[in-house]
């Protein structure tokens, strides 16, 4: 062990991010500090880490949550002592509960200085208390080879960690004294590839369960509800094939990976937020059983149809992590098991259904609001006309509050590839911008577009993301329609203060703000002005905006107007 701590300290921090980078890991997320200098220079010296510079921690820790969600390998997040690593939280609570792997790397004060009053010292012990898989303290003092094996089997532990048994964030926490400049600077540590660490999957059905299960799905006619998390539900095409085998008709949400693509839609249903808002509907609709994939959906309506259901019919969830992610306790049974040989295997055990299923009575209820939502609102026809529009494979990123409800209600589904994914682990407004950033460097070598649909409060609560230099190819689609939106469809817009305390309108210029942060930009106010904004942006390169002028008290009006016609129009249930 060296008696000089800049070196020993450079040497430990080169070793932890070469075992790291050896394991899979290829981007961190830095911010500046003076107390993280042995990190960032691991990273800025290490051939294979692409090392992203963002001086806002909370955005900087949204950008590595984008590009860890969409390359499904956890990246590093590294900020300096105090209060930068608390900036964190946001994201690490949406990791957490969005299953997202993260590697938070926050640079500490020795030990000596904690608790005494030093400048810019805090307890950084367990910071993010429950929110993280695991949490370790990395020595940083020993670089003997036995120190540096230490180091290097922690970070190999802590990126397994992150992964498995569910992916989520891990925080390493890192002492490191002064000098923080090494006298001598030692070689660089690259590491080598290092073998996959075991991934065990998730156990096969158990067959008393398997059962149980056939013996329910055979009792009568069903549904099959498919909610978020499109990477932890099966093949669409097999989900497909298992629903027509069972005759059952699929509400799929739109994070669920099945509006979009080649499989077979023709069992689909995605109106049901409108028709399942009538209780007379909900009060009918009585299935024999519920067979649910994914969290809970987006839509209210359904999830309150599913929570009547299911006080008489027996409710299955597939959970492959066994989470048991049903807030209404009228869970059944939790299935902990692999989903795709779940299906295969029902798929084979089957019987063909005695009855006829339900797809006959609950399509014209379908048609019936799909033609409602023609033209219904300003929100739903831009959604109708991007999702026309966009090259396919497009990833698209839906906003909390509204966007993410109204792509539900009106995105509709077609055989154009898309893929749509939301931080709907908290369904938070932080950290979209630099969410959007992330995805989009992840994405660089793909086809396809990286688009953001969001309203105008979640892209100010994220300008922090626009201070740095990052400018991937990203398109932000921005509904400017006066705060949030989403109050205007709750109680609280009866309140004589509800504008300043709840609708809390930006009172910004986009465009000036645009130009500040140098992003093209349009503006319209109508559908119709739209597809010529947008085919002049998908022209430029970096990110853009394209801002969608909308009128909020005749917004809530229209989607108010197009659920009570649905509902007072409806054919009802065959």
């Amino acid at each position: 062990m060296t008696d000089r701590p800049g070196v020993a300290q450079l040497r430990c921090s080169e070793v932890l991010v070469a075992t790291l980078a050896g394991s899979g890991v290829r981007h961190a997320v830095l911010s500046p500090g003076s107390r993280s200098t042995p990190l960032a220079l691991a990273c800025l010296r290490h051939p294979s880490i692409e090392t992203h510079i963002t001086i806002d921690e909370r955005s900087a820790a949204f950008l590595a949550l984008g590009l860890a969600r969409e390359s499904g390998v956890p990246a590093l997040v590294i900020a300096t002592s105090g209060s930068a690593p608390g900036h964190w939280l946001p994201a690490v609570m949406e990791a957490n509960h969005g299953a997202v792997p993260l590697l938070l790397l926050s640079a500490d004060r020795p030990p000596e200085l904690v608790g005494w009053g030093a400048n810019q010292t805090t307890d950084q012990q367990h910071l993010f208390g429950g929110q993280v898989r695991a949490f370790h303290t990395v020595n940083t003092a020993n670089d003997s080879e036995e120190g540096l094996r230490q180091v290097a089997q922690l970070a190999r532990r802590a990126f397994q960690e992150s992964r498995w048994p569910l992916p989520g964030p891990v925080h390493l926490n890192l002492p490191f004294r002064e000098p923080l400049l090494p006298e001598g600077w030692p070689p660089v540590v690259q590491g080598e590839p290092l073998p996959p660490l075991p991934q065990p999957a998730p156990p096969p059905p158990d067959p008393d369960q398997m059962e149980r299960l056939v013996s329910s799905l055979g009792s009568g006619p069903g549904v099959v509800v498919c909610g978020p998390g499109d990477r932890e539900l099966p093949d669409p095409a097999l989900l497909c094939r298992l629903a027509e085998r069972l005759d059952a008709p699929m509400l799929v949400d739109p994070l669920s990976g099945l509006r979009f693509g080649s499989h077979d839609r023709s069992r689909l249903l995605v109106h049901y937020d409108a028709w399942l808002r009538d209780a007379c509907t909900r009060r009918r609709l009585r299935p024999h059983w519920i067979l649910r994939f994914g969290a809970a959906p987006v839509s209210r309506w359904l999830g309150q149809w599913m929570e009547e259901a299911a006080a008489e019919a027996p409710l299955w969830l597939v959970d492959p992590a066994g989470r048991w992610r049903e807030p209404d306790h009228r869970l059944h049974e939790l299935v902990v098991a692999d989903p795709t040989i779940l299906c295969t295997t029902l798929e084979a055990r089957l019987s063909p259904p005695a009855g006829e299923g339900w797809l006959p009575r609950l399509a014209p209820l379908e048609r019936h609001a799909a033609d409602r939502a023609a033209g219904a609102t300003l929100e739903g026809e831009v959604i109708r006309l991007l999702l026309e529009r966009l090259p396919p494979h497009t990833l698209l990123l839906a906003g909390n509050s509204m966007p993410i409800r109204d792509l539900d209600s009106f995105g509709g589904s077609q055989a154009r590839p898309l893929r749509v994914v939301a931080n709907r682990g908290l369904s938070g407004i932080d950290g979209h911008l630099a969410t959007l950033q992330g995805l989009a460097i992840a994405r660089r070598n793909r086809p396809g577009l990286t688009v953001a649909l969001m309203g105008d409060l979640t892209f100010c609560h994220d300008l922090g993301a626009l201070l740095g230099d990052e400018r991937p190819d990203a398109l932000v689609v921005l509904f400017n329609n006066g705060g949030g939106g989403i109050f205007r469809h709750l109680p609280q817009a009866g309140l004589e203060m509800f504008e300043a305390a709840w609708l809390t309108p930006p009172r910004l210029d986009f465009g000036r703000l645009a130009a500040l942060h140098r992003l093209p930009y349009r503006r319209v106010e109508s559908a119709d002005a739209f597809p010529a904004a947008l085919d002049a942006l998908l022209g430029e390169g970096g990110m853009r905006v394209l801002e969608v002028a909308v009128d909020g008290e005749r917004s809530a009006t229209e989607h108010r107007r197009y659920w009570e016609e649905v509902i007072d129009t409806s054919p009802g249930l065959a």
